[in-house]
């Protein structure tokens, strides 16, 4: 009705645009005929009566004006009321500093306490020390590659000490011997025509290693070596058994040069470059050597201020072998987890410059690391934050690692499920205004059951951005496997895009509770094109 309203009255302006100019034309004339005589100023116009139609027009415009004045009062009403409810939801979903992102767990207390005692009286080794740990209770095989002096084989003594297993350590070079690794022949078979070793003290027995120089190994014991570490498993003679090993921790100062060496760099997954103590903490490396330490630097020693750790029972050998197996049962995979991964593959694959090539092994081998990275932390389910770990698992150079982690925290606040819930509304907004126009009830109630569905959602995604930004990151930096400096570095990153995603939420929040209370009213569409001029 307005609509036509709006056509009469603009035809009618129309109408008096066409026939004022001859009035206008003899009032102007009279007007100079009598300046030309007075000699003085022109008088003012002379009134005269406005045609019939401009009288209809604006009673056409009157009753206009009471038909806007009731949608305009039910447009200030659901304003108000979605204003004071969108105040509340922010109220209560406010940032609680009482909440608890910690868990309790008793393995999380002693994965806490088995990281504060590896990395006691070592200086800048908490990432080193949570990823060694990490591969023990994976199963998997760590790589350190760095100068030497850096502590690389005192961390694998630590984690035999840990674990209480039996220890083996060498190192390589060119013209290293598999005697070396796996024992002398027996001379007792010798005599009896038969091939084997004697593997007690050797790597065929050992439960944790270290290998100093790894890519030093010749094609002799090249593929040994490699079934060792896959497998599990050693040929000694025409006989195949099941090997003990837990961990084996390799070392070198450089990559491997040759294609041959490409497989057994491939069966270590965790990878971390190792630096020297950074000329910040020579002070306390040198207080260190001369056992001149302060209670501040003990501190630093003892702990990076990890968060909730406290003394306790650590890791025994039976969490190491059974910490994989339970994390598979009882830890679930999100989809949002899924999205970053594959979405990580195919970057590093698809669209960096050189690819970087992620094998079906890696990947499966990178999503269990993360299913027992959660499940340590005493939770069931992966987070977004675990993914930060594959920074030492996807690349293949030490380079790679800062272009896995860029992406990764590129995904993560970009929040793809917000994308997809600005697309929902998007969509159920322009259903309502069709809806809405046919005056369908079945509809109309089905709609709005959408709409309810999705101001639930968007609340609870508002819930979790106000508790990372007010509380500072409490998942980040209550996790065990990021150490103090990893976290606040992963915060600053994340932050600014995070404070842009909340106030999208929210916009979007307060959009989605008009549409919803508007779909229950069963407003006019014009109406609610009105109360959500931004959309239409």
């Amino acid at each position: 009705m307005a609509q036509s309203l709006r056509a009469s009255f603009q035809q009618l302006v129309v109408n008096h645009q066409l026939q004022a100019p001859s009035s206008n034309r003899n009032c102007s004339r009279n007007a100079r005929k009598r300046h030309s005589n007075s000699g003085f100023a022109p008088a003012p116009f002379p009134s005269f009566s406005m045609p019939q139609q401009v009288l209809n027009a604006v009673r056409a415009d009157q009753t206009a004006s009471t038909v806007d004045s009731s949608t305009i009062q039910l447009i200030s009403d659901i304003t108000r009321q979605i204003d004071e409810e969108h105040a509340a939801t922010l109220k209560r979903n406010a940032y609680n500093p009482e909440d608890n992102f910690v868990s309790d767990s008793d393995l999380r207390r002693r994965v806490m306490s088995s990281i504060l005692d590896l990395q006691k009286g070592l200086l800048e080794r908490e990432t080193e020390v949570r990823l060694l740990l990490l591969a023990a209770l994976c199963g998997e095989h760590l790589l350190l590659l760095g100068p030497p002096g850096t502590a690389k084989s005192e961390l694998s003594r630590r984690l035999s000490a840990a674990t209480g297993g039996k220890y083996f350590e060498r190192l390589l070079t060119r013209f290293s011997v598999p005697e070396e690794l796996f024992g002398p022949l027996s001379m007792k078979g010798l005599e009896s025509d038969e091939y084997v070793r004697k593997i007690d003290g050797y790597l065929p027995t050992a439960e944790v290693a270290f290998i100093d120089e790894i890519f030093k190994a010749n094609s002799a014991i090249l593929n040994a070596l490699l079934t060792i570490l896959n497998e599990r498993l050693f040929d000694n003679g025409n006989k195949r058994f099941e090997i003990p090993l837990l961990c084996l921790v390799g070392a070198s100062n450089e990559l491997p040069e040759s294609e041959e060496l490409d497989a057994l760099y491939d069966r270590f997954l965790i990878r971390r470059q190792v630096a020297q103590v950074s000329s910040g903490g020579l002070g306390t490396l040198a207080r260190l050597a001369a056992g001149s330490l302060g209670d501040g630097d003990a501190a630093l020693l003892s702990s990076d201020g990890a968060n909730d750790a406290v003394g306790g029972p650590e890791l025994t050998m039976d969490d190491f072998r059974s910490t994989a197996a339970a994390a598979y049962k009882s830890v679930d995979m999100p989809e949002t987890v899924i999205d970053i991964l594959t979405d990580l593959r195919n970057y590093l694959q698809d669209k960096c410059e050189p690819p970087i090539y992620v094998s079906d092994r890696r990947f499966m081998k990178a999503v269990k690391m993360l299913q027992v990275a959660a499940h340590a932390d005493g939770r069931t389910a992966v987070s977004e934050v675990d993914c930060l770990l594959l920074e030492f698992t996807l690349g293949q150079r030490p380079d790679d690692a800062q272009k896995v982690r860029a992406r990764v925290l590129e995904v993560i606040a970009s929040d793809p499920g917000l994308q997809q819930a600005e697309l929902v509304f998007l969509g159920l907004f322009g259903r309502a205004c069709r809806i809405l126009e046919s005056g369908d009830e079945s509809e109309v109630a089905e709609a709005r059951q959408e709409a309810t569905d999705l101001v639930d959602l968007l609340q609870m995604r508002q819930a979790g951005l106000a508790a990372t930004l007010d509380g500072d990151f409490p998942e980040l930096r209550s996790s065990v496997w990021l150490s103090e400096a990893a976290a606040a570095t992963a915060a600053q990153a994340l932050a600014p895009q995070m404070v842009e995603n909340r106030k999208r939420v929210e916009d979007l929040l307060r959009e989605a509770m008009v549409l919803k209370e508007a779909l229950g009213r069963k407003v006019a569409a014009n109406t609610l094109e009105k109360l959500l001029p931004k959309r239409f």
